[in-house]
């Protein structure tokens, strides 16, 4: 028998079922889903993307951001690597940020001398240890390795600082010789020791059966670094947690070498279902989306429409099965409360898969009161018959939910549905003057066709003109022109309560940066307009 309505059921102590698999094991005393520790390394790690170049400015607002959210530590790129990486270390290191500042470097003494000059909180030591690395990259014995890291180490811990020492390409190292140095290490009084799958390779269950047993040969914290080019590496950082790792590596949208590493987003929305109270009380999640945006206009990409919790898509439902269970109760379909992230749920109704439970919702919203369930049925069908053609934004689903209700004040309901056929038998079937209220600058789709003709006539202008380099700088001014007569029309035509593109047809939150369409609800809550990504 299915749980009833949470509408219906007032007594909020009714027992209710767990949002979580009921097969999860938090009682595991080795697992440290619990009590994890994250080092952000999207100044670090991050800087190896392939779009990726930092200022300092940009640096610091970038570490800023990311101590909003509450990462534990922020990893910066090695000062041996350049002079501006050597200052950059130092600038922020300055900044006197909650989060521990961490530098990377080799297992190079040349590197540690430099790296304890910064002022930074601790150090990341790395250095190759499969046969692979140890060939074709440093040429260098393990035990030159062991003796290596034993000098380095030692030495910055005589400067009073955190270390790491790290594997690089641990899962295809030879187990005996990972156990053997990280024993030697551990030993000497590393703070932590770190596995890295440099190329992507492991799956977790590998991953489970290294961290398990390195976590038991070893006392010191463990810390982890997982590329993501076969797709496992959030995967692989919950199960190395779950193994007894206390540390995971992150960057900002997984930014990083190649396929980079676990996002930091995802990572926290993984570990949200492992422990949500934990990491609502330890990080501000709702931070997420500020340090994405930046990071994103950064290196010149867009947040994906997939992105964990800020995609547009991540909290959008659209089968009509969906919806009502949404409506009744959101936990039917959302194992991630977007309110716990800041951010809203959308219900998608304009379209052929859509349910009359969702237009009913809609109606209630928009406050039509004496439209009734069997009316919601009608509409529906009317959508869905529409729909089949080209599916139907929100202005659209409204116009037609709008005129129904006010034919059915004189009974003329059933033939509005009979009449509208198309999409612009929709918007014809309303009048400007009675149904708009022209104190508002609303976007009427007889200013694109005017645009369209000008910027057709400038194009074909343009590309004569190329021929004839004599007429270029009559073509500058008219661009500049042109240009300005567009943004007219456009700041005139979109208020901030209505953002409707009539010529793509297009919800109007995918035509907004993916950090804003929180702000286009603000704003339509603001002006009184019914909200696109509506929450209940």
């Amino acid at each position: 028998m299915a749980p009833p309505r949470d509408n219906i059921i007032n007594d909020i102590n009714r027992p209710r079922e767990p949002i979580v698999s009921p097969y999860s094991n938090n009682n595991d005393p080795m697992s440290n889903v619990n009590r994890f520790k994250i080092i952000d390394s999207t100044l670090r790690e991050g800087e190896q993307f392939a779009n990726a170049f930092f200022t300092t400015e940009k640096k610091v607002e970038i570490a800023l951001a990311l101590d909003a959210v509450g990462v534990d530590y922020i990893e910066l790129t090695s000062p041996a690597a350049s002079e501006q990486s050597f200052n950059d270390c130092k600038t922020i290191a300055s900044l006197g940020l909650r989060a521990k500042v961490l530098t990377h470097i080799r297992c190079h003494m040349h590197d540690a001398r430099i790296a304890v000059q910064t002022g930074v909180d601790g150090i990341n030591v790395v250095i190759g240890t499969s046969s692979y690395l140890r060939e074709f990259s440093h040429g260098k014995s393990m035990e030159y390795i062991t003796k290596t890291a034993i000098e380095v180490i030692t030495f910055i811990k005589s400067k009073g600082l955190e270390v790491r020492f790290s594997t690089e390409d641990s899962f295809r190292s030879d187990l005996v010789d990972l156990l053997a140095i990280y024993q030697t290490i551990d030993r000497i009084g590393v703070n932590r020791v770190g596995i890295a799958d440099t190329v992507g390779c492991a799956n977790p269950r590998q991953v489970y059966e290294l961290v398990k047993t390195l976590r038991s040969v070893v006392k010191c914290d463990i810390e982890c670094h997982f590329h993501d080019d076969t797709g496992c590496a959030i995967a692989n950082a919950y199960t190395a947690l779950e193994a007894g790792a206390t540390h995971i590596d992150t960057c900002v949208l997984g930014i990083g070498e190649r396929n980079g590493i676990p996002p930091l987003g995802g990572f926290l929305a993984r570990m949200y279902v492992g422990d949500r109270d934990y990491v609502l009380n330890n990080y501000d999640v709702k931070a997420l989306r500020d340090v994405e945006n930046i990071v994103a206009e950064s290196v010149e990409i867009t947040v994906p429409f997939n992105n964990y919790i800020t995609g547009y898509c991540a909290f959008t439902h659209k089968a009509g099965i969906h919806a009502k269970a949404i409506l009744n109760n959101p936990s039917t379909y959302e194992i991630l409360r977007p309110e716990d992230f800041g951010m809203s749920r959308y219900v998608s109704i304009g379209h052929r898969l859509t349910g009359w439970n969702a237009v009913k919702s809609r109606m209630e919203q928009l406050q039509l009161n004496t439209l009734t369930d069997e009316d919601a049925k009608k509409i529906t069908q009317k959508i869905k018959q529409l729909a089949d053609i080209k599916a139907l934004n929100l202005e659209e689903v409204d116009l037609l939910l709008r005129k129904y209700h006010t034919a059915k004040s004189n009974n003329s309901h059933h033939v509005i549905l009979d009449n509208i056929l198309t999409h612009e038998h929709l918007i014809a079937a309303v009048q400007p003057s009675a149904n708009i209220d022209h104190s508002k600058n609303y976007f009427f789709s007889e200013t694109i066709p005017v645009y369209s003709v000008m910027m057709s006539q400038f194009q074909k202008f343009f590309q004569r003109s190329t021929q004839c380099p004599e007429v270029l700088p009559l073509v500058t001014i008219l661009s500049f022109a042109l240009a300005g007569a567009g943004f007219m029309t456009f700041h005139q035509a979109h208020s901030p309560d209505v953002v409707w593109d009539h010529k793509t047809n297009a919800e109007p939150w995918q035509h907004v940066h993916q950090g804003d369409r929180v702000k286009l609800a603000a704003f339509n809550q603001k002006y009184d307009r019914p909200y696109h990504r509506s929450e209940w």
